[in-house]
C-alpha cells in the first residue's frame, strides 16, 4: 500500500511535450506512445478480469510470504491482483492452460496428484512488523557530463533498519496505484525496507534507460543510506 506520495514539482522541466509530436491535434495530448498503449490494453484486461474471474476458485494462484503472487501454472511472480489478472488474460497463460487441459485429458490422474501435492505444501505465513514511520530523503536533479542526459538521484536514510535487512525499490504506472486518479504521465518510483514505511516519489513517464552505468544503486552499511540515481532515455 502506497503511504507517501512526493510529486517532484522542481523537474517540470523534464515533462515531454506530448502537444508537438507528428500525428497530434492541437490540444490532443499528443499520439499514445507502444507503451503508454500497452498499459491501457493491460488496465481493460484487469478490469474484465475483476469482473468475470473469482479468484478464490482460481487452483494457479499462491500468495507468497512476502504479500506478492504467483502463477503455479507459468511460474510468474505478481505484486497484486490486478497484475495476476492481467496475466491470466495473457497469451502465455492461455497456452499453458491449453497444454494443461490437454495432458489431464490424456492422463486423468494427473490432475489428482498435483492437488495432493498441494495439499501437502505447508502454508506460508505473511511476513509481519510494525512501522515506524516514513524515512528522510533527498532528491537531486542530474546530468551525465558526457551523454546530457538529465536523470533523479534519490538518497534516503534509514538509521534505525532492521538488521540483515537491504533496501529495495521498484518503478510502478499510475494504473497500478490507488492513492489518486491514474494518468498516464506519471509513474511512481517505491521504496520500501523494514520496519519503516515504503514511500513513494511520483515521476514523469518516460523511459529509463538501463544501459549498463547509466543506472546504479548503493548501500551504505555505515550511514545506513540508501542511494539510487537513473537517467531518463535519450528521445
Amino acid at each position: 500500500m502506497l503511504t507517501h506520495f512526493v510529486p517532484l514539482s522542481s523537474c517540470s522541466s523534464l515533462l515531454a511535450d506530448y502537444q508537438n509530436r507528428v500525428g497530434s491535434k492541437f490540444g490532443g495530448g499528443g499520439v499514445a506512445r507502444a507503451d503508454e498503449t500497452a498499459i491501457d490494453r493491460r488496465e481493460r484486461l484487469r478490469k474484465l478480469a475483476l469482473e468475470t474471474i473469482d479468484l478464490a476458485k482460481d487452483p494457479y494462484i499462491l500468495r507468497n510470504h512476502l504479500g506478492g503472487i504467483e502463477c503455479r501454472l507459468c511460474l510468474t511472480l505478481h505484486t497484486n491482483e490486478g497484475s495476476y489478472l492481467a496475466h491470466t488474460q495473457g497469451k502465455k497463460h492461455q497456452t499453458n492452460l491449453a497444454r494443461r487441459a490437454a495432458r489431464d485429458a490424456h492422463d486423468p490422474n494427473y490432475a489428482a496428484q498435483l492437488a495432493a501435492q498441494a495439499a501437502q505444501k505447508p502454508k506460508v505465513q505473511t511476513k509481519t512488523f510494525i512501522k515506524i514511520g516514513s524515512p528522510g530523503y533527498q532528491v537531486t536533479k542530474v546530468r551525465d557530463p558526457v551523454t546530457g542526459q538529465l536523470g533523479l538521484l534519490f538518497q534516503v536514510h534509514y538509521p534505525e533498519i532492521k538488521e540483515g535487512i537491504k533496501p529495495r525499490h521498484r518503478f510502478m504506472s499510475a494504473f497500478e496505484q490507488k492513492q489518486e486518479v491514474p494518468d498516464r504521465n506519471w509513474q511512481y518510483l517505491l521504496i520500501a525496507a523494514e520496519p519503516y514505511q515504503t514511500i513513494s516519489f511520483k515521476i514523469q513517464a518516460r523511459e529509463i534507460d538501463s544501459t549498463e552505468g547509466m543506472s546504479w544503486e548503493h548501500w551504505d552499511q555505515d550511514t545506513k543510506t540508501f542511494s539510487l540515481q537513473f537517467l531518463f532515455a535519450q528521445k
